[in-house]
């Protein structure tokens, strides 16, 4: 029997996979659906509690593989009922995760999971708080399908459900690309989970080349682009990959985008006093997207212990917002989630006080 380091994660596996790894074995296609619909219909989070599976599988599953699920460290509520989940993993390393309700039109709240990609960052965005840790390693598939899956867990207990997830929580999807989209994958497989792909949006810094590759995958998840600044001297003073990719080059990719898969993208832009918030600068961000399929997410900035800047003023905000409205670009000011639990955009990190 394998040690459990070596064990491999069920959860890191597509349908497909599965069906692979017991055909090697000896079994069926009907087996993998067994353990398939056990893992993603009932939830199962233990091999022995799979219900009518084959005592010599369940041995071999035990022998060769494991379900790892990230256990609760710390979790934290907001006033405004946001959820922030401190998430520790196998290894002992920790990510966070959080749940956030919107209230719909029509007046229902709809459950939204941020996800996290990485433990840490590699990016070194300077006002965000997982940037400032640094990076220590990637998730698998299973990491992140398996924070989807608690979130499922904790909204079954209150009687609601996932809507929507995004990749905007610890780390780069696009910097973890085949991991993420294995996940994707499996989050979106019809006999399991299955989600919209529709709901699911990855958010990147402008990886040039995991937008290229998104490009041409078949799956339509959405795609949010972090521009906070509309020349290459801004965006490089803010967020340190505009030095690799610039300007020029990422908007090109993003044009592509749109073009081939027929969606807008989401450009976000993290509003800071003094920093990106002048009239001129929504004129240059006008210019920059006119004849793109785009919508601008504004973000008035969150506060971390590691960046000295301020927020944009409320007025300057919407300033900024009726400049864009000028040259016909759609924009929403982001409502803030979790602030006082350091929830927020841009805000997460693993450091927390004892509970």
């Amino acid at each position: 029997m394998k040690d459990s380091a070596q064990k491999t994660n069920l959860f890191d596996y597509t349908r497909d996979e599965l069906t692979a790894v017991l055909a090697e074995w000896g079994y069926g296609r009907f087996h993998a659906d067994q353990i398939w619909r056990a893992l993603y219909q009932q939830q199962i989070t233990a091999l022995n509690e799979i219900p009518g599976l084959r005592a010599d599988l369940r041995q071999q599953l035990a022998a060769e593989t494991a379900i790892y699920s990230p256990q609760t460290a710390v979790s934290s509520q907001s006033q405004d009922g946001t959820h922030k989940y401190l998430l520790r993993l196998a290894d002992g390393e920790t990510i966070e995760t959080v749940l956030m309700r919107f209230e719909g039109r029509e007046g229902k709240k709809r459950a939204t999971a941020c996800v996290s990609a990485q433990v840490g960052c590699a990016m070194g965005c300077v006002f965000c708080a997982t940037g400032q840790m640094g990076f220590t390693r990637h998730l698998s598939p299973g990491e992140i399908v398996a924070q989807v899956l608690f979130i499922q867990q904790t909204l079954a207990e209150q009687g609601d459900r996932l809507r929507n997830i995004v990749f905007m929580g610890m780390g780069e999807p696009l910097h973890n690309y085949d991991a993420v989209m294995t996940a994707v994958r499996i989050l979106t497989d019809h006999k399991g989970l299955a989600l919209a792909a529709k709901h699911i949006t990855l958010s990147t810094v402008g990886v040039v080349p995991g937008i290229q590759r998104l490009t041409a995958e078949p799956i339509p998840v959405r795609l949010a682009v972090s521009l906070h600044g509309a020349t290459d001297g801004e965006r490089q003073a803010l967020a340190p990959p505009a030095r690799r990719w610039p300007l020029a080059e990422l908007m090109a990719v993003c044009q592509a985008y749109t073009e081939r898969k027929k969606q807008r993208i989401f450009f976000e832009w993290t509003l800071i006093e003094g920093q990106n918030d002048t009239p001129e600068q929504a004129h240059a961000l006008g210019r920059l997207l006119t004849g793109m399929a785009a919508h601008v997410n504004l973000i008035p900035l969150n506060p971390t212990i590691g960046y000295e800047g301020q927020p944009t003023r409320r007025t300057a905000v919407y300033q900024f917002q009726t400049t864009l409205g000028q040259y016909g670009i759609p924009s929403t000011v982001r409502q803030q989630r979790g602030i006082d639990i350091a929830a927020g955009c841009g805000q997460l990190k693993t450091a927390h006080p004892s509970p």
